[in-house]
């Protein structure tokens, strides 16, 4: 695969705009990935036209099998929004069953719902599986050559044309289209297929060389759920969608689907990136409710007066409605991100409105003027400040517009969403709070009340409290060095505490699910994975407090795909199930880590998903070692064991490992070219005997059900397990 297929397409994408990487994978199961990371921003529709026309001119240098099943081009962001566990309770589907059942029926709906760009299923569907026996093979002097072009040649649709077609003979009055050879549908009808018909008149079927069964299309991964067998399926974001509304689409989809679910067929959410991030979102608005209510009980308390409140607070929607216009004109949506600015902004956007109301109300108090007067008199004192305010803030703050990376990705919209609501909040400041102010403020109103009462009491304390503040400052202002000393000893004390408080990139968080990474030792079959899944799975679900469910996939993992690697979903209970400290995400992935290392056969590893998609597998990062010398394989793996040793050593980092699988031994097979062609033997047989007994190979497709499916031809399971069991092939000479 990586010298045939995947370095051939990774040549072919050059000249891509706006392309910032790629990186690829290929696996001995025959699948190669290569995935294209663009620049935030890029339009994503184009940039897949552009990768879509790249490799239209590298297909034709792809082995014909790959261009016989094609090659997928999706744009889809790394990770999962969701996974969805499909099983059946009672036992009744097999999980072929399921797997067939949601690959004819579930797959190609979900992958219409906007939003969708992509749909990974952990399991498979039904094919035509034909297991071929080598002993019988060779007593009808026969090889799997034979059997793939009998399969084609008696499989096949063929297209007879019509009794009648124009142009007619005078006098036809018929016209009837010919149904003639078609697709096989049953094993029966593959069992029946001639290999060979002997002098005698007897014939050679595919049931005497081979068993011919209806089996599953793959069986390299194994997916349980809460111990019982299962089908998983992944749904990625599409670049640029809404992860809430994709996620509650999806969801509401598979709820409609499942009202047509054969019996016995239940399915369970497994995985949901966008709970926490619907819980995210209500707890800021409800921050944000609170603090517009803070916001203007504080007005109230200090201004003291009805009328003065109430212009500030009219600022506050007006201002919010503006900065939610410019978020959308430059193409931002709510997220954490902007909401959390909105936040940060309530308390700063009043700001300049009370400064334009108090001068008002003191130019009033002191001049007796009118609200008009008072408020053109006071917009000529303060115009200067208002603008000098937002031109100190925006100095502040714009810069982190114009960071560079993720940091600049995520923190951008809270730089832009604060800014923009100062800028609007000092153009509503000079334009709508002096209109307000000439037209609602009255010299009787702006008097505080006096004399009695909570509020009065409040004004009374306050201005001690500010007499006092005054004595204060005006003792120490002439010490001036005394002053500047202490001044530079608390920027001291903020740099040392700069220095030793721990830093992190995001906070961790207790997003509801937990991601376990289950691996083995190189050459481990999927069976022993199992083993250790289900051990995990035991002590998962034994936490009944916190664990509610869990799916495990075998076979497949963020960091490949492979008999030896795993991955499993713990979904946790709901937060308000979880309040005290010892149910937690991370108390729980603490008690799963230290009974996963109980495990001899497997290292695993338990933790929270990223806070971020595409930042990295788990709550970490990831990091990548490119041999940008040309040094070869081994002394890259030197380099990263030398790597992992040192990061190992680190005590700011933990379970530092490799996010890939460990090289795998090889049973290395030789051909000897020479003695082959002495002994009339074609390389081309031997190469599709071995790749066909061994391997298996696609043939063509059937029709079940109404479904096209696929036909494969290997070797039955004991005729491929160990290297004697090659010795069993024979190929058939030119005599």
């Amino acid at each position: 695969l990586e010298e045939s297929v995947t370095q051939v397409i990774e040549q072919s994408m050059t000249g891509l705009d706006h392309l910032v990487y790629m990186s690829s994978s290929s696996n001995a199961q025959g699948i190669a990935n290569v995935a294209l990371t663009f620049e935030a921003g890029t339009d994503p529709d184009l940039a897949q036209v552009q990768v879509q026309n790249k490799l239209q001119q590298a297909v034709r240098r792809l082995p014909q099998p790959v261009q016989a099943q094609g090659v997928t081009v999706s744009k889809a962001t790394a990770g999962f929004l969701s996974v969805t566990a499909f099983y059946s309770p009672g036992g009744s589907l097999s999980r072929a069953d399921i797997g067939d059942y949601l690959s004819s029926n579930i797959v190609d709906p979900i992958s219409r719902v906007d939003g969708v760009g992509a749909v990974q299923i952990f399991g498979s569907g039904y094919a035509m599986r034909i297991w071929l026996d080598p002993y019988k093979l060779n007593q009808y002097k026969l090889i799997p050559a034979d059997i793939t072009a009998a399969i084609m040649a008696q499989n096949t649709q063929v297209a007879a044309g019509q009794l009648g077609s124009q142009p007619v003979l005078e006098g036809q009055q018929l016209n009837a289209p010919i149904s003639a050879q078609s697709k096989l549908t049953t094993p029966q009808q593959f069992r029946d297929i001639v290999l060979r018909v002997n002098a005698d008149a007897s014939a050679v079927h595919l049931a005497d060389v081979a068993r011919v069964e209806l089996g599953a299309e793959s069986y390299d991964v194994s997916t349980r759920t809460n111990g019982l067998p299962s089908v998983a399926m992944g749904f990625s974001l599409a670049s640029g969608a809404n992860a809430l509304a994709t996620a509650e689409a999806v969801n509401a989809r598979i709820a409609q689907l499942a009202r047509f679910f054969p019996p016995g067929l239940a399915y369970k959410l497994a995985y949901d990136s966008s709970t926490f991030v619907r819980i995210s979102i209500y707890e800021v608005v409800k921050t944000l409710f609170e603090a517009i209510v803070l916001v203007v009980l504080v007005m109230f308390v200090f201004l003291q007066n009805a009328r003065a409140t109430l212009i500030p607070t009219i600022a506050v929607p007006v201002v919010l409605l503006g900065t939610f216009g410019v978020l959308s004109t430059l193409g931002y949506s709510i997220n954490t991100m902007t909401m959390f600015g909105m936040v940060l902004a309530i308390g700063l956007l009043v700001d300049d409105a009370i400064v334009v109301v108090e001068n008002v109300e003191r130019i009033m108090r002191e001049e007796k003027l009118n609200g008009r007067e008072a408020t053109r008199k006071s917009m000529d004192q303060i115009t200067g400040a208002l603008l000098g305010i937002a031109l100190v803030l925006s100095a502040v703050l714009i810069p982190m517009a114009f960071f560079g990376g993720s940091t600049g990705v995520i923190y951008r919209q809270f730089s832009i969403t604060i800014v923009s609501a100062m800028a609007l909040s000092v153009l509503v400041a000079l334009t709508l709070t002096p209109a307000l102010c000439a037209s609602v403020l009255q010299p009787a109103g702006v008097a505080h009340p006096g004399g009695h009462g909570l509020l009065a009491r409040f004004e009374s304390g306050f201005m001690r409290l500010s007499a006092r503040y005054q004595g204060i400052v005006s003792r120490l202002l002439p010490r001036t060095n005394r002053m500047m000393l202490a001044y530079l000893a608390l920027v001291g004390l903020m740099a040392l505490l700069y220095l030793y408080l721990p830093t992190s990139f995001l906070p961790e968080e207790d997003q509801g699910v937990l991601l376990a990474m289950v691996k083995l030792p190189p050459g481990a079959i999927l069976q022993r994975t199992v083993a250790a899944q289900t051990q995990l799975e035991q002590d998962l679900l034994a936490d009944t407090g916190s664990v509610v469910n869990v799916l495990s996939v075998a076979g497949r993992s963020f960091s490949g795909n492979g008999q030896n690697t795993g991955m499993s979903f713990a979904l946790l209970r709901d937060w308000s199930e979880r309040r005290s400290a010892d149910k937690s995400a991370t108390m729980v992935a603490q008690r799963a880590s230290a009974a996963a290392a109980r495990i001899r056969d497997a290292s695993i590893f338990v933790s929270s998903p990223p806070l971020i998609r595409s930042l990295g597998t788990t709550s970490g990062f990831d990091l990548e070692l490119k041999d940008a010398a040309g040094v070869g394989r081994e002394t890259l793996a030197r380099a990263r064991d030398q790597f992992l040793e040192l990061a190992g050593h680190d005590p700011l980092l933990a379970n530092v490992r490799i996010n890939g699988l460990a090289d795998q031994p090889e049973f290395h097979l030789e051909v000897d070219q020479a003695k082959a062609g002495a002994l009339g033997l074609s390389t081309a047989n031997i190469s599709d005997t071995l790749a066909t007994a061994i391997g298996g190979i696609y043939v063509n497709d059937f029709v079940d059900r109404g479904r096209v499916k696929k036909v494969y031809l290997q070797s039955d399971a004991q005729f491929r397990m160990q290297p004697g069991d090659l010795d069993n092939w024979f190929v058939r000479n030119s005599a």
